[in-house]
Order: structure tokens, then sequence, then C-alpha cells
């Protein structure tokens, strides 16, 4: 659903009533299109998010949180270095246009007092957020716009519903033969199409009906529909921030309750931002993270494919080798019979006497050659296929070795949550010569602690993000903590503390719980995972990040448990 001028006039009533008067002291870009904006004041602390999204542009205030990326965008740095520390003075809409205007009073570098504004423009592909001085001139874009800046203009036959008066729009509407819902989106300014449907059902009951065969008791109830459109751009506390589910899934947000969706579920939210949270939240999350693992995710999946390409092959020719002793048997039956082969026969009918029924077997052969000669001939096929063969295992193991590496790889990148489980990840791959080293000097990498919960019994559980980490864990963990995995499944290393206890089998299969949704086996159940004290636990010389070869295990079979997960993350936080 798109963000209309109506919803946004919503949103600029809260950000006006919220930050008028505070300044900027954070503004952070986690992504290209994304900027979220800190304000401070006596009353505390607020956070503006902007997205010039093109399926999901909004300016609003948010309780949601985003990690900034190692280093920031150029944009975002321009915008620190403007903005940061002015004070917010306006908060304009033109009209029902989907833009906002955020007038700041800031200090420039001379200490001259200036006012710069920023523009936020929600209108789908066209959707940008950009800096205007006070010349009007743009300083900097999202997306680079021509200069100086220039007001969006109002589509042409539209009339702008925070301005019309209902009976105005009436007298329009009663000469059309359209459908009233298409009517009302053809010559409306503000609303969204859901929008003009819902009021042309509430109207007359079908929102095809054409305008010419409404009754007046319709056109009645669209004036008072009309009436409410415009009560809500007056004061934005006269809508209701509704966001409406279907099968648990939010499917569409308003302002006004909207009843085409029949049996879809309602929930009313304490503020316009809050509703968008809800709506929009966890998909901009994955989207983020998305954009944040396109390059490791393609770089992946370029290398296991190429991969697993060479070990189809290397598996092809390995088997081709596998027929080495019948050229030694072949070579084995000419020496027999030397002297009973003429020269420039193209084959010889020979006793195998190696078959214990000593069954007869035609040996194809070289016509140049003499029989010493093709003898020679096999024998040297034999020992070629021999070394090949040797050569062809150790690759193959080699390669399945790799390909196990990287699957744990990818396993691990599916569950990256923030930008310093990323990098970090970049770096291993670094480390590893799958990815470049960056040119010049290194850049120091963000800290990364493993992941820790504390059992309902109070023992602690580490659960690595990564290779590395896997690996550090295990090394640092003591002897007798309990080291789990699931079984012949990519997941993370986990570690149960013990600190010399013996852990109850309550704390050791919520620990296997946490491997098992650490894992490739996420969403299944009944997932086995191996568990072993770290003494038992080794990893071989040259082996990969996070190989490692245990004994004296066991395994359990769990079913992972989000819910009870997040629980006992938040015991290790309290």
């Amino acid at each position: 659903m798109a963000l209309d001028g109506l919803y946004l006039s919503c949103l600029r009533g809260e950000i006006e009533k919220a930050l008028l008067g505070l300044r900027v002291d954070k503004i952070s870009q986690p992504s290209r299109e994304e900027v979220f904006m800190g304000f401070h004041g006596k009353e505390g602390s607020h956070r503006l998010y902007l997205s010039a999204q093109v399926n999901a542009p909004r300016i609003q205030l948010t309780a949601l949180r985003a990690e900034n990326p190692p280093q920031p965008p150029m944009f975002c740095m321009l915008l620190r270095k403007h903005l940061a520390g002015g004070r917010l003075v306006g908060v304009r809409q033109p009209g029902a246009e989907r833009a906002l205007y955020l007038d700041f009073e800031c200090v420039n570098e001379l200490g001259d007092t200036v006012q710069l504004t920023l523009a936020a423009e929600m209108m789908g592909k066209y959707s940008n957020i950009i800096l205007i001085g006070s010349d009007g001139r743009v300083l900097d874009a999202l997306r680079r716009v021509d200069l100086p800046y220039a007001l969006p203009q109002p589509p042409a036959g539209r009339h702008d519903l925070s301005k019309t008066p209902p009976a105005e729009m009436l007298a329009l509407l009663q000469t059309d033969t359209r459908p009233l819902a298409a009517a009302l989106a053809a010559t409306t300014q503000g609303i969204a199409p859901v929008l003009c449907r819902e009021l042309a059902l509430r109207a007359a009951g079908d929102a095809d009906t054409p305008c010419d065969r409404l009754d007046a008791a319709a056109w009645e109830k669209l004036a008072a529909g009309l009436a409410r459109v415009r009560e809500i751009f007056d004061d934005c506390t006269a809508g209701q921030p509704l966001v409406l589910y279907e099968n648990d899934l939010p499917i569409a947000f308003s302002p006004l309750p909207l009843l085409q969706y029949g049996m879809a579920t309602g929930r009313v939210f304490d503020s316009f931002g809050a509703a968008l949270d809800a709506f929009y939240g966890e998909r901009d999350a994955a989207q983020r993270k998305q954009q944040r693992t396109a390059a490791l995710s393609h770089l992946l999946h370029t290398d296991t494919a190429r991969l697993k390409r060479k070990l189809a092959k290397q598996r092809q020719e390995l088997a081709a080798t596998r027929q080495r002793d019948t050229y030694r048997v072949y070579a084995d039956l000419i020496n027999a019979n030397i002297h009973a082969i003429a020269r420039g026969a193209e084959s010889a009918a020979l006793v195998n006497y190696y078959d214990p029924d000593c069954k007869t077997v035609t040996v194809p052969l070289d016509p140049a050659l003499s029989a010493a000669g093709n003898a020679q001939r096999y024998y040297k096929l034999y020992r070629k296929a021999q070394t090949a063969g040797r050569v062809l295992a150790e690759q193959i193991a080699k390669g399945e070795a790799e390909l196990a590496y990287l699957e744990t790889v990818a396993d691990a990148l599916s569950r990256c949550d923030d930008a310093a489980a990323i990098a970090a990840l970049h770096a291993e791959l670094e480390a590893g010569g799958y990815v470049k080293a960056r040119r010049g000097a290194k850049r120091k990498m963000p800290t990364l602690a493993p992941k820790t919960f504390v059992t309902d019994d109070g023992f602690t559980v580490l659960v690595g993000r990564n290779n590395v980490q896997n690996d550090r864990l295990t090394k640092e963990a003591r002897g007798d903590d309990i080291w789990l995995h699931t079984k012949n499944i990519p997941g993370s290393h986990v570690i149960l503390v013990t600190s010399g206890e013996t852990p109850p089998e309550r704390s050791v299969l919520q620990a296997a719980m946490l491997a098992a949704l650490h894992s490739g086996a996420a969403t299944s159940g009944q997932v086995p995972v191996d568990f072993t004290q770290v003494r038992h636990v080794h990893k071989p010389a040259g082996a990969k990040p996070g190989f490692v070869i245990f004994e004296k295990n066991r395994t359990l079979f769990v079913t992972p448990d989000r819910a009870l997960a997040e629980r006992l993350q938040k015991g290790a936080e309290n």
C-alpha cells in the first residue's frame, strides 16, 4: 500500500508536535535509501526515519533502530556536516502533496545562522531526500536532481482534498459517468486508490457504481466521507493509526477504518509512526540485510556452483580410472601369450587366468606395436590411471572440505543480523582468499561478541556467529564445558559453560535447541545435535576455520524454538 497525502499529513502532525524546536544530535544512513536522524530535547530523545525506497517511501517518527555501516556514505557525511546541531523550526506539507519539508536553523562554517531545508519527496520511483540551501539551490540528494530546487507540480485536473470543500467535489463528480471509485481517483489529490475505493464503497455499497446512477443518500454519504478526510487533513488526531492483518501478515495501513478487506483483523496503534513500524519494520530489516549481504551471497553462490561443477567432473574422471586394473590384466595376459600374438593384429582372444572360470577375453591391440609394445602400453595406462586416481581422490576430498566450509559460511551469513557480523564474515573470506584484500591500510573491524544465552538452570550458553569465532569459542572453553553442533548440518559451534559443575539435562537440551536454531535446520523438527566435552574436540592442523573432529559424543534430537531462545537471550541481558 502506498503512502498518500492524507497519511503523510498525519505523520507531519506527529513530527511537528514531537520535534519542533529540538536539535539534531545524530544522523546515520544504514542503507543507500534510508536515513535516521536523532533529535534531543529536555523531554527526551526521538528518532526520525526517512526512506526513499521505491516500494516504501516515508518519513516518520520511529522506535526502530538500524546498524550503521562501518563507513558512512557521502550523503550521510554531508547531512552531518550541515545539519548536526541544527534546530528544527518548521515542518511543511504543500497542500496534499506527498512531500514534507523540514526547515532547520543551522550555523555554517563562518558562524552565520542559516536556514536549510531537508525535502522528503515520497513519490514512488521518484522518491528522494534532498538537502536545500538557504538560496534554494540543492546541496545534495540521495538521487541527484537539477539545480535549483523546484516544488513538485500538482497533477492537472486533480483537486486538493485538504482545501476543496466536499460540496465542490460533489458538484464535479455528479456529471461524471465513470465508476465512483475511478472518478475519485482521477479527480482528487491526497488520497490513495484504496481510500477512493473505500469512500465509494461506503457511499454506494459498490465501488464500481457509476456516478450518474447514485441516489441522494449515496451522495450524502460521500459528502460525509469527504468531510471526514478534510477533518483529518486539518487535525491529525481525528485520524486512526490502523493496520489490517490477514493470517498475521500486515496488508494495509490507513487513518480510516477499511471495510473493503472484509474479515481482515484491524489493530489500532498509539501513533501513525508506530503503525508504519509494524507494517514495514520486519520487511525493511530483511531488505536492509539483503542489500548488505548481496555481494557476499553472490560470491558464495558463484564459488559454490563452480566448486560443484569441478567436483562433478573430478568424480567422473575418477570413475574412469577404476578400469585401471583391466589395463594391468591386459598387460599381464599379453606378456603370458607374447609369442602367440602376431604383429599387426588389432586384437587377441586370450584366456583370462585371473577369472575363476578362465573365460576368454578379447584384448584390443595397437597394430603398429609389437606384442611387448602393447603390453608396455597397457602397463603405462595402468600406472597413469593409478596416479590419476590417487591425485583425484585427494583433490575431491579437498574440494568436498572446501564445499562444506563454504556452506557453513553461507549458513552463518543467513543469520547475520547486523553490520558487524557481516563485516566479520567478509574479513574471514578475505583471510581465506575468497575476497580480494582491500587496498591501503587495513580498517579496524568492529568487535563481534558471540551470542549469549542463559538456561533456565542458570548456565551460560555461547553461540558462535562465524567460523573464526567458532574456533575461538572452542579453543577458549574449559575441557569440561559441553560442545554442541548439529549432526552433518552446517551450523554454529555452541558451548555450554559448566564452570566445573554437571549441568542438568534441561540445560543440555536447551543448549542443543540453540545449536539447532543456529544451523541450516532452523526450521526443521527433531534436529540431530551431537554433544561432547570440549576436551574431546580437536582441530586438525591446516583445517579450514570452523572444522573440528570430535569423539565420545552422543546425539540429542530437538526442535528449534525461537520463542524459548528469545527468552533465554533476555535472561543473559538481565
